[in-house]
């Protein structure tokens, strides 16, 4: 009988490993194309059948597409953009998350419920209500008191930033950390005389070290592959991203793929390398930022 089971469940092990590598491969495959489309020769890019293993291997997409537009000039804004969004999300949402998970004030639940209808609405419905508050913000941009006159927060890396400066998601994911937490270590503080921010940045914030690699990570990752936002925003061709610097390879109804291929793969290297430097705070993150509801 024992063997019966030990066999039933070496079966069930192969079948979970052989599904989990297809749907890796799966997975995989998009980004092995990219690969090879920015380093085959053009007329190898669209052969059938598809070359798996390309016969020649080019770097001239990769000088193309630093040649056509100034990749590092938008490398640069992108990493401003992502990283100032990154200190927002991360003081503000845990600060909040603080608050909602371990302050008891009269409309704590009736305001997180309201923070997660929020997450419920699309980003979209938001951008035209957002971009009216920024052109008409008062006494910024050349605008009057009345908000009139100039262009308030838009063409400035603040119109990009602030609208996201702490996002639902954000506020949500650390306050789910912070309600794991136990509430001991803020009475004892407060018996000492410590200050309700002094107990949120010098007791509980250390704590969360996990949650806020992994909310990094989230949020980094969307500062820098956000397309829409800035092409709003962002008129000025020297404050662009290089995720709208991606588009100048696509043209008069034509794609140049090997070049776009090839700043595609330079624009994802940052995330990929955030990832596995923070890779085991991310898992821990994940796994404890869902314990208590």
């Amino acid at each position: 009988m024992a063997n019966r089971l030990t066999g039933a469940a070496a079966v069930r092990r192969t079948l979970f490993y052989a599904g989990s590598a297809m749907i890796a491969i799966v997975m995989f495959l998009p980004f092995y194309w990219s690969l090879l489309t920015a380093v085959k020769p053009n007329e190898e890019i669209f052969t059938i059948p598809i070359r798996w293993v390309p016969t020649s291997i080019t770097f001239e997409h990769f000088v193309t597409a630093f040649t056509t537009v100034p990749f590092g000039l938008y490398f640069w804004n992108s990493f401003v953009l992502a990283v100032l969004g990154v200190a927002f999300n991360l003081f503000f949402g845990s600060l909040s998350g603080y608050a909602f998970a371990k302050l008891r004030f009269r409309l704590n639940q009736p305001l997180f419920r309201i923070l997660l209808a929020a997450m419920m609405i699309p980003g979209v419905v938001t951008m035209i209500p957002s971009v009216y508050v920024l052109q008409h913000f008062p006494l910024l941009g050349g605008n009057n008191l009345l908000g009139e006159g100039g262009f308030g927060l838009m063409n400035t890396i603040w119109g990009v930033i602030l609208p996201g400066a702490s996002g639902s998601f954000a506020v949500f994911f650390m306050r789910q950390f912070f309600v794991s937490l136990p509430s001991d270590m803020q009475e004892v503080a407060r018996i000492e005389g410590a200050g309700e921010f002094r107990i949120f940045w010098r007791i509980y914030l250390p704590l969360t070290a996990p949650a806020l690699a992994t909310l990094g990570i989230f949020t980094f990752q969307a500062g820098w592959n956000s397309f829409l936002w800035p092409m709003i925003v962002l008129s000025d061709p020297q404050k662009h991203t290089i995720q709208m610097g991606l588009q100048a390879f696509s043209y008069n109804y034509q794609t140049d793929f090997g070049p776009m291929m090839a700043g595609a793969l330079v624009a994802i290297a940052p995330i990929l390398v955030l990832f596995l430097l923070l890779q085991r705070y991310f898992v821990q993150g994940i796994a404890f930022s869902g314990v208590k509801g």
